[in-house]
Formats: C-alpha cells, structure tokens, sequence
C-alpha cells in the first residue's frame, strides 16, 4: 500500500493463546522508521442478532460476564464458527443456540471493527424476524443465559440510564434505529 501512515510487519508470533483467541506480539517499523513491538487480540469473526418475535418484541439475553463481574442483558451474539456456511447461517446458529428462538427471517444489518485499535475483531450485525420460541437452548460449557422478550422502549429507557452497557447491543439498536427499517 502506498500511502505514508502505513506500518510495515516486520515479524509477527502468536504470544499467548487460549479458547476463544489469540494474543499476536508484532514487530512494526513505523513510517519514521522507529522499529517497536505491537500486541493485539486474534479472535474469530462474530454475529450480533437483534432478534424480533411477530408482536414486535426483542428477544434479549442475560448472561454472566467474568470480565466485568455481572449480569450482562444485551442481544444474542457469539463466534462464526468453521462449519458454518456463512455468516447468516452464524446468526441463525447462535440465536438458537443461546435463546432457543428460530428466526423466519434474517437480513444483515451492518459490519463493524468494534476496537481495531485493539483487535482485529469483526462484528456482522443481523435482523431476525418473526422469531418463535423452540423452547430448546444449546448452550456452550461456559455459557449461563436467561432468555426473555421486551421492548425496543424498554431498551432505549434501558440505554439512557445508562443500564445497558453491552456496546454490540447499543450499536445493533442505534444502527438499526437510525439506518434499519423500522
């Protein structure tokens, strides 16, 4: 690439690993010159659902989250996995996974790269609709979810009082109020 803020990888090593992602330590020479170590997180593609039963509610999740030490509510999200055959297959996979809901529609909302000053991260945002209830969950080992519906108000009251904190979730619902269909 020819443009003058570009680094140039010089080495890269992957320098810690565990389930769910990687920690890559890059040596980069800056556009000065300067020669420094860069770390950033590997992890896998991942969907974001926001899903809509036929009254209009939003399927939500309550889930543990170690790293903040809570309850976390925010919509139905995981990992793009190998067997997948793209990245609605994904969505379906993982709201049905985490909600025990199945989707009769599903169109793609938006891509994002949530922290690439961090990660290498990319989030696929998908609108599911006239999602029903199969009432069966398949959660992963270290997955511990709630399941409930609500409103896109309750979510929006939810936001401004600063009780929803999930940054997937907010984007979805802004994105989706600003740019979706409704």
């Amino acid at each position: 690439m020819d443009d003058p803020l570009v680094w140039a990888t010089r080495d890269s090593t992957v320098a810690y690993s565990c389930p769910g992602f990687d920690i890559v330590r890059e040596t980069v020479e800056l556009p000065d010159g300067t020669e420094t170590d860069f770390d950033y997180v590997d992890e896998p593609a991942a969907v974001v659902v926001l899903a809509l039963t036929p009254d209009d509610r939003v399927v939500v999740i309550e889930e543990w989250r170690e790293a903040v030490d809570r309850v976390n509510r925010g919509l139905p999200a995981g990992t793009v996995e190998p067997g997948d055959d793209d990245l609605a297959t994904a969505a379906r996979r993982e709201l049905e996974e985490e909600t025990g809901y199945l989707a009769e529609e599903l169109d793609h909302l938006t891509t994002v790269e949530p922290l690439n000053g961090l990660a290498n991260s990319v989030h696929h945002y998908f609108v599911a609709r006239d999602c029903r209830p199969t009432g069966v969950q398949r959660l992963d080992d270290d997955e511990s979810i709630r399941v409930e519906t609500t409103t896109r108000d309750d979510l929006f009251d939810a936001l401004a009082a600063g009780e929803l904190r999930d940054g997937r979730t907010v984007l979805c619902l802004l994105y989706h109020e600003r740019f979706g269909d409704g």
